[in-house]
């Protein structure tokens, strides 16, 4: 939901700015370059020491970058499959360095294992999310499936919790418990959007399997007989000859 609407409207929102750095001389590449160091240094910098709030304010500063790259690419015509690797391969690193960041920090001051283990988990579980697509579509399968919980919804239900969990340094009490809440449901939609994937990679392959077999039936029982017949043919040649 937040890929098919959010993703429009900010795009729309941010391509006089995408513009403009195209006029500046500024590359696609250098953006997500410049974008994923921002977002990794406000996770590894500030979530470790609790500064949820502020770690938070760097990384959407940032992490809009990843919109902008894209939209000065089509704006400039040159969007590439090295573009599209590069965004999606730092795309990993962020995500990796936000919920690395929680990790620590409940490996640390927070000091909670068991939430250290839920950003942990989070953290792979939304790498192999990812993967498990990838790794569909390079051999040949669609993949038809978006899953409940998708980057785009991991990224904001954690650092919209985590930037109102910052705000208990503030004075504002209780209200820190959110952000475990959101680990809590980011582990537990991203299990089941594994599994949403794994099942339809499952049943796509299954159904390409079959047909590959249909097609491979039909052709031998097509090419039989008439392969016999130019056989014989080939044969009753030779014997005249």
């Amino acid at each position: 939901m937040l890929n098919k609407y959010a993703r429009a409207f900010f795009t729309r929102v941010l391509t006089p700015f995408a513009a403009f750095l195209l006029r500046r001389g500024v590359s696609p590449d250098a953006v997500t370059l410049v974008g994923t160091a921002g977002v990794v240094a406000g996770a590894l910098v500030f979530f470790p020491r609790g500064e949820f709030f502020w770690g938070t304010i760097v990384i959407t500063l940032f992490v809009f970058s990843d919109l902008v790259d894209g939209n000065m690419a089509r704006q400039a015509g040159v969007s590439s499959r090295w573009g599209a690797f590069l965004d999606s391969t730092l795309d990993r690193v962020a995500d990796g360095a936000i919920f690395g960041g929680f990790a620590l920090w409940y490996a640390g001051g927070g000091d909670d294992n068991v939430l250290c283990a839920v950003s942990i988990f989070c953290l792979a579980s939304g790498q192999v999310v990812s993967y498990t697509k990838a790794r569909g579509e390079s051999i040949g399968l669609p993949v038809a499936v978006n899953g409940l919980v998708e980057r785009a919804e991991r990224l904001v239900v954690s650092l919209v919790a985590a930037g109102l969990a910052g705000l208990h340094g503030f004075g504002v009490p209780g209200i820190q418990v959110l952000l475990p809440i959101a680990l809590w449901l980011v582990a537990v939609g991203s299990a089941v959007t594994l599994g949403q994937r794994v099942v339809t990679v499952r049943r796509e392959a299954a159904e390409a399997d079959a047909a590959e077999t249909d097609a491979a039936a039909g052709d031998g029982s097509a090419g039989g007989p008439a392969g016999g017949s130019a056989g014989g043919s080939a044969r009753g040649s030779e014997a005249t000859s």
